[in-house]
């Protein structure tokens, strides 16, 4: 029998497949496959259509098993939620790739689509910007806390703080206005 759907769970070191035939039938259950055994095994199925839930690592072995002719098809975690059996089985990777492997064949699922890796180039470009200007808020907002304890109070807008912070020439003092505080 032809392998149809495969879901498979990702992990850092271990993952877990499930594979199933146009019967629904499990034909492929490999609990634990090794990072290192992953690829040669997904390159020794026939083509077929492969789900995986969109978490970290998920668009770069998308576009490893496309490449060997598979129809990769990844999911958001909250949309596989409903699929995964409670009771005796429990939480478990196996029972996760089976979960996965029964959400991807559902006519409505909702599919995330895959990233080119130019496209998680820009993202990641994006997000660290954003991590930056949120240090350099958390930072000023630090500092104001701080100057504020010794009566300084400091604009709120980023661009107007840099401003207060005129370069001092060695050995003279800046005297902060309004106050009798010198910086």
């Amino acid at each position: 029998m032809a392998i149809l759907f495969v879901g498979i769970d990702l992990a850092k070191t271990v993952f877990a497949l499930h594979g199933v035939d146009e019967h629904g039938k499990a034909v492929l259950v490999a609990p634990k496959v090794a990072r290192d055994k992953l690829v040669g095994m997904v390159a020794a199925l026939p083509p077929c259509t492969i789900g995986m839930e969109a978490c970290s690592g998920a668009h770069h072995w998308a576009r490893v098993f496309a490449g060997f002719g598979h129809t990769v098809r990844l999911m958001a975690p909250k949309f596989v939620a409903p699929y995964r059996m409670s009771g005796r089985r429990g939480k478990n990777d196996a029972a996760d790739a089976a979960a996965i492997c029964e959400a991807v064949q559902r006519p409505n699922m909702r599919f995330v689509p895959v990233k080119s890796l130019e496209q998680q180039g820009r993202l990641t470009v994006h997000r660290m910007r954003q991590a930056f200007i949120e240090q350099r808020t958390g930072m000023i907002n630090r500092i104001r806390g701080l100057l504020s304890e010794f009566g300084i109070v400091l604009p709120l807008k980023a661009a107007d703080l840099l401003g207060f912070f005129t370069p001092i020439i060695p050995g003279r003092r800046r005297v902060v206005e309004g106050t009798d505080t010198a910086v």
